[in-house]
């Protein structure tokens, strides 16, 4: 283990550990911007710049190493001056439609500008012009906005492994591009939105049925019922309806999710859904309570099993439903109806 000062407070940490890691780790944060835990730092965006005591140089503390007996500063004049710089240099090629922008109230980029206070670029010159990619059924692509962090690049290849984008040109017109595979006129892309969730400015949103701003939803933490991983993600909702979905961080996805979990949610808000039971009662099917429900249920299963035995009453669960209410679903056919007739729909 070893320790070092940051603002003034006592960090320990284990070697190789980063600043940027150790300044998280008591409570210090330190803006990024190109920054992800779950990739290999690059040190990119230079958001993180910390003074060192001894040193005339700044530091990328996302990429550099925590040494024993380190004191360093996070909020000094020289680090504010930097970030402002690099903020300026963003801006100097980067649309300022804030006031439409859908990203508005969910961008990186626009909170960091309101804390060091940069309203416009200093800087005059060329501006990137290029048209909106809407080829995608899932979601937009607007390079005009994209500030190359590059945490959508190196997110689809250390994380979804796919390698379906990648940096092009040099300089000026550097550009995340879509390289096709060598023999095939086909993008390797899977449409995961994972580049997508990672994006922290509008370069890369998701299509919308719905118009929202980001500080009308509600958030909602819930398990994926496509498959049995049970990912975890965050419904954001307005007006009871889901508007989007969010990867959530933790056991077992860690930020990801398949284009399913992703983008597969308007049945949720489908006019057909049932939202309660329906009995059908001369001829006509009418809404019930959840507890006259179940006492029918009950009843009804209990004349069978009484009249014709256990065998006559079968099970059918879902795909829709979690690993664990799928394994609730034949405990309840075996061991309380007491029967092995249990199956499954994504068996059909």
């Amino acid at each position: 283990m070893i320790s070092l000062t940051i603002d003034g407070k006592k960090a320990t940490v284990k070697k190789g550990t980063t600043i940027l890691e150790a300044a998280k780790s008591i409570g210090i944060k330190i803006p990024t911007l190109c920054y992800d835990p779950r990739i290999v730092p690059h040190g990119t965006c230079r958001m993180c710049v910390v003074e060192l005591e001894g040193s005339n140089k700044l530091a990328t503390s996302c990429s550099t190493p925590a040494a024993d007996g380190m004191v360093v500063f996070t909020e000094t004049k020289k680090t504010t001056e930097a970030r402002r710089t690099v903020l300026d240099l963003l801006l100097s090629n980067h649309p300022l439609d804030c006031l439409t922008c859908e990203k508005a109230g969910d961008c990186e980029l626009q909170d960091l500008c309101y804390k060091y206070d940069v309203k416009e670029s200093s800087f005059q010159g060329e501006k990137l012009t290029a048209e909106i990619d809407r080829t995608n059924q899932f979601y937009e692509r607007d390079p005009n906005k994209c500030i190359l962090c590059g945490k959508c690049v190196y997110v689809c290849a250390q994380l979804q492994c796919t390698n379906a984008i990648g940096f092009s040109q040099r300089g000026f017109r550097t550009h995340i591009a879509i390289p096709f595979e060598q023999d095939l006129d086909a993008s390797l892309c899977v449409s995961c939105g994972n580049c997508v969730s990672a994006c922290p400015t509008g370069a890369l949103i998701p299509k919308r049925k719905e118009k929202f701003r980001y500080w009308e939803t509600d958030t909602t933490r819930t398990t994926c019922s496509y498959c049995g991983v049970g990912c975890q993600m965050d419904l954001l909702t307005k007006d009871n309806k889901v508007v989007e979905i969010k990867p959530a961080m933790g056991t077992p996805n860690e930020g990801l999710l398949c284009v399913k979990g992703k983008f597969a949610y308007n049945f949720v808000n489908h006019d057909s859904r049932l939202k309660s039971p329906l009995l059908k009662k001369d001829g006509k099917f009418e809404e019930i309570s959840w507890d006259e429900a179940y006492d029918i249920i009950v009843e009804k299963i209990n004349d069978v099993k009484k009249n014709y035995g256990p065998d006559a009453i079968a099970g059918l669960s879902s795909a829709r439903c979690t690993n664990e209410e799928n394994y609730l679903m034949q405990k309840l056919m075996r061991a309380v109806i007491g029967t092995n007739n249990i199956d499954h729909c994504a068996r059909l």
